[in-house]
């Protein structure tokens, strides 16, 4: 498109000063938004012109601000600040530029000695953990002063006599030779005025010079900022684009340095106008998010570049969504934004806010009274956001959700939800056609919202069924009853309280009368939990209907054997009609059982003969002997099938659900879908949990921090409240000597964990001003050996007279309360063990910080690390003396920030994603250049949908490496691992476990260019993190030493050589 040539040209090191200009091709025009294929006369070898436009109030802002990204451009602390979705990356720091030049490094490496010396704080055996070498000083981020001062003026806006000159706005500013000047912008371009801080002349100043371009100008006036402009310019363009391309969403940094605080006029701008969501494309105007949610949803999908178009619409609306939603959260935590009901008490107070509807996670009006009160309406946004993610994948033409994000800030939780046309207007009760808005009690249903969901039941296994209202008429629902479906005024059809999407977790929602499988009450279950909103996850769901899937085609094949191998014995239970024999009852109890075992690890050949025989069964279609087709009933009666005709295993979400009843007509279904959840519930502990601490065993995963521990738990169905009982079952495990690591990580999860939910309620009684002493005592506390840590409050004389009046529209967190602060070690630590109990019934074997270290082998820097991840949490970058027993380790100064913790939809490429795993598939099968084919296909599709950065593309760059480097193209395998690891930095985090596994790849890469210094520097990079956010005995460190072993030796005998 001609506008990426704009972006180009405002990137470039000549021309990044100019943003007001046009392209003419043979002196016509060329628009901004048309693609280059379709302009007449352009051909290779043409030229276009470049024409200087005139300014307007817009563009001038623009301009300014381009020019102050140019300033700030090498400057880190929008990463820090987590701003405008900078992040970190360090990976030139050890490659010292860009790897691609190996060629010119191979010379050099022949002249330069190699030092090969690691940092002694990485040695096996060091007990020392610093924490500043996580983010090495670069030195290209040494501050290139070119102006002190760059901000509007104080003359703004232009009085009319001077808009009619074509003043469009002041700007103020003090050189770095401290000449302070005052700019005028105006349509022609800037020049110099004889305004000063007292008095206004807008008349130009000597010396009369009018550029077109704001550097040009501060060129004229400015040797220095002449010098160190171009100095800046230089460097960044030498920076991988990589490094400087923003992220789709905000990643934040846990820990930073003490920077001092610059005057930013754009900042400044941001922070007090009514700037709500970077709207600088819509003058004027705040963005209609529901409109451009489900618009981009409407697009057309029926080729690739349709698919593609709309996926990209949908991916960037999602993402500027989810921005604006966590900025509007936090402006509402921090009373910021005024509520829509302001007599209401505080924690009943909803917010709207650049077109997001905003409500607290508590139980305003005794919604969840049933559930569990406050902590059911906390954990219900969650179990919404992911109903929402599923009917998104799912992705029904006409059936609509409502953009959700949920965010964590300061012990409260925030949902942000786009608005349905009309709803605000209308009373609930009037709006909501289908679903039930009090539970159960009233129920209405519509024959559009069934056809709609009817689409969905299949893929989410939803069974279609019937419920009494509250006149005992019979309703159908093809949803959880809470699912309401609302017509907007747009016409659109919208479902929302998507809570119950899945079914009931039955291990933890004891039901009076109802008895769980051995499995379970083996394992202590059932357990009352602090709510009932308990549901199972998809990948449960998932897992289990085909662990049914196996046994079903096991026990027809298998009947089927038996009956062609009695043909002569007509007394069967088969064919009498009567219940299946024992014979029958006991294969499909070794069959449960052995399908467990064999979900993940069953033989090809028994799977492919299964799979024929399947075939077999499948081609019966009507003139199949009845013999046959019993066998198929019994099959599917025994698997719990809701289809006597073919496999078909769908839940019930409404069952054991409070306050819902059933028709008498529905018993027997009821009472089979009670069964289909209490087998669901013994599979997730006979076979998932076992499944999980086997792989572990294996080494087919190898979690590194809680983070990755959680999603390999995730990825097979596993909740995080069973992190209780598989730590249970590693320390029963024959193998507890190989599961150290996952033992000592989920020790630490759960320490963290219990700690967090503590934090939580902990944050919610401190006002703004005494934020950080509450958390560095609340971390003195849970980390420091310092025995009496003595929180420091609010400068007494800094206190209002009139602080005990009580204000109505105070925000959320400014409780008048400091009962936090006499919080000591040995409260805390109690209620960390009792809250693991609690929530995860598992005894812990401490009663102190020390104590839990020591029992455990855990690190305090890593539980640091884990704390501030899990609640936004940014502390200072220095050397902590943890077990200091004469002073605490924090004080509040080291507490610089606390960010959100933001959960959203994740829209995905599906092509991509399909080109991707065929790529996969070709590779597994040998076939590596028709795989590579296909995985250079899926990233150029990713790129197409996501842009440049993504965890998506970081994977598809990775596995190109390493087919390049198998097929012996070290250059290239180099490159897509530079970039890879540089993606990872900036969209996971510098010290994730996936980077460092990034690090250890290009460092392999490096070695095998011969670039020997940079891979050993790379490796003990890896080490380094690895020890951080872990410690030095996990199974990936023996390979990772393995390396710098194998790659020092071979050093050492090329310098001897040399």
């Amino acid at each position: 498109m001609v506008q990426e040539i704009h972006q180009v040209l405002m990137d470039r090191e000549d021309t990044c000063h100019r943003t007001c200009f046009s392209l003419h091709l043979d002196g016509n025009m060329l628009d901004h938004f048309s693609e280059l294929r379709s302009v007449e006369g352009l051909q290779e070898g043409s030229v276009l012109r470049v024409v200087e436009e005139p300014y307007t109030v817009r563009e001038a802002r623009i301009h300014v601000r381009h020019v102050r990204d140019l300033l700030k451009s090498l400057d880190p602390s929008d990463a820090f600040n987590g701003v405008d979705c900078n992040s970190l990356s360090f990976l030139s720091v050890f490659t010292d530029g860009d790897l691609g030049d190996s060629g010119k490094r191979k010379k050099g490496l022949e002249m330069d000695p190699i030092d090969c010396t690691p940092p002694e704080y990485i040695l096996p055996g060091s007990r020392e953990r610093p924490l500043c070498p996580l983010q090495p000083q670069n030195r290209d981020w040494k501050p290139l002063q070119c102006l002190k001062v760059l901000t509007m003026s104080g003359w703004n806006p232009p009085p009319g006599n001077r808009k009619m000159h074509g003043d469009l706005m002041y700007l103020f500013v003090i050189t770095a030779e401290d000449r302070q000047v005052s700019v005028t912008a105006s349509t022609r371009g800037f020049y110099l005025n004889q305004s000063t801080a007292y008095h206004f002349n807008p008349k130009p100043a000597s010396p009369r010079f009018l550029s077109h371009s704001l550097v040009e100008l501060l060129n004229q006036i400015s040797p220095t900022f002449k010098k160190n402009f171009a100095v800046l310019q230089k460097k960044r363009v030498q920076r991988h684009p990589f490094e400087r391309i923003a992220t789709p969403f905000q990643v934040y940094s846990w820990t930073a340095p003490q920077a001092e605080h610059a005057m930013d006029c754009v900042r400044a701008e941001d922070a007090y106008t009514s700037r709500l969501g970077y709207e600088e494309h819509i003058p004027g105007q705040t963005r209609d998010w529901n409109e451009e949610l489900q618009t981009t949803r409407e697009l057309p999908r029926k080729n690739l570049p349709e698919r593609l178009l709309r996926e990209r619409a949908i991916f960037k609306v999602h993402s500027d969504f989810t921005a604006a939603a966590t900025r509007g959260a936090m402006a509402v935590i921090d009373g910021n934004v005024m509520a829509i009901n302001p007599s209401e008490e505080t924690k009943m107070q909803m917010f709207i806010w650049n077109n997001i509807f905003f409500s607290l996670g508590f139980d305003v009006r005794d919604h969840y009274k049933d559930f569990g009160g406050d902590v059911a309406a906390y954990v219900a946004p969650t179990n919404d956001l992911n109903g929402v993610r599923t009917y998104n994948a799912v992705d029904v033409e006409g059936l609509y959700t409502l953009g959700t994000v949920v965010v964590d800030y300061r012990g409260y939780r925030v949902t942000a939800q786009s608005i349905i046309p009309g709803i605000l207007e209308r009373d609930q009760e009037q709006s909501v056609i289908y679903g039930s808005i009090d539970f159960g009690k009233t129920v209405v249903s519509h024959p559009r919202y069934l056809e709609l969901l009817e689409r969905t039941s299949r893929p989410l296994k939803i069974l279609r069924h019937r419920v009494l209202n509250d006149r005992d008429e019979e309703v159908e629902l093809c949803s959880s009853v809470e699912c309401k479906g609302i017509i907007g005024n747009d016409g659109r059809h919208y479902i929302l309280d998507l809570l119950r999407t899945f079914p009931p977790d039955l291990n933890f929602l004891p039901v009076p009368g109802e008895e769980l499988p051995e499995e379970c009450s083996r394992a202590g279950f059932p357990r009352t939990h602090r709510h009932k909103l308990c549901c199972l996850r998809q990948e449960l769901v998932d897992a289990f209907v085909e662990h049914r899937y196996l046994l079903f085609m096991k026990l027809a094949a298998l009947q089927l054997m038996q009956q062609k191998a009695s043909k002569v014995d007509t007394s069967t239970s088969l064919e009498n009609g009567g219940p299946p024999s024992s014979t029958e009852t006991k294969s499909e109890d070794s069959l449960g059982s052995e399908a467990g075992c064999e979900e993940e690890g069953s033989s090809v050949s028994g799977l492919a003969k299964v799979k024929e025989l399947a075939e077999t069964i499948a081609s019966d279609d009507g003139t199949v002997d009845p013999r046959s087709r019993e066998v198929i009933q019994n099959a599917c009666k025994a698997v719990g099938s809701v289809s006597s005709t073919a496999f078909d295993i769908r839940f019930n979400p409404d069952i054991f659900s409070p306050g819902v009843r059933f028709p008498e007509s529905c018993q027997d279904e009821v009472r089979d879908q009670k069964q289909l959840l209490k087998d669901a519930a013994a599979f997730l502990l006979s076979c998932q949990i076992p499944g999980l601490v086997k792989d572990c065993t294996e080494y087919a995963v190898l979690p590194m921090d809680g983070a990755t521990l959680a999603e390999v738990m995730r990825q097979r169905g596993i909740n995080m409240r069973y992190l209780g009982k598989v730590l249970d079952l590693v320390l029963r495990s024959p193998a507890r000597d190989q599961l150290d690591h996952i033992y000592k990580i989920g020790i630490g999860e759960l320490i963290t964990r219990s700690a967090k939910h503590i934090f939580k309620t902990y944050l919610q009684g401190v006002e703004l001003s005494g934020l950080s002493a509450a958390i560095s005592h609340f971390l003195n506390c849970f980390l420091s050996s310092y025995p009496n840590p003595v929180a420091h409050l609010p400068a007494d004389e800094l206190l209002s007279k009139k602080r005990n009046k009580r204000r109505k529209n105070r925000p959320p967190g400014a409780a008048d309360n400091t009962a936090w602060a006499v919080m000591t070690p040995q409260e805390l630590w109690k209620n960390i063990c009792q809250e693991a109990k609690n929530y995860f019934d598992f005894t812990l074997e401490c009663d102190s910080v020390d104590q839990a270290v020591e029992t455990y082998g855990l690190q305090k820097i890593t539980l640091l690390r884990e704390i501030s991840l899990k609640t936004g949490m940014q502390i200072l970058l220095k050397e902590y003396s943890f077990d200091s027993r004469h002073k605490p380790a924090f004080t509040e100064e080291d507490v610089l920030n606390i960010f959100p913790v933001v959960k959203h939809v994740n829209p995905k490429a599906s092509d991509a994603f399909h080109f991707f795993q065929s790529g996969q598939a070709k590779v597994q099968q040998g076939f590596l250049k028709e795989g590579c084919e296909l995985i250079n296909e899926a990233l150029n599709l990713f790129n197409n949908v996501y842009g440049a950065m993504h965890v998506e593309i970081c994977a598809c760059l990775r596995l190109l490496a390493r087919l390049h480097y198998i097929m012996g193209d070290y250059a290239e395998a180099l490159s897509n691992q530079q970039k890879a690891v540089l993606m990872s930095e900036r969209v996971v985090g510098i010290e994730h476990p996936n980077t460092i596994q990034e690090y250890m790849h290009l460092a392999l890469y490096c070695f095998a260019s011969s670039q020997l210094s940079t891979a050993l520097s790379l490796l003990y990079r890896a080490r380094y993190l690895m020890l951080l956010v872990f410690g030095e005995d996990h199974p990936e460190m023996a390979l990772l030493d393995v390396s710098i072993g194998e790659e020092s030796r071979t050093t050492s005998g090329w310098c001897c050589m040399a």
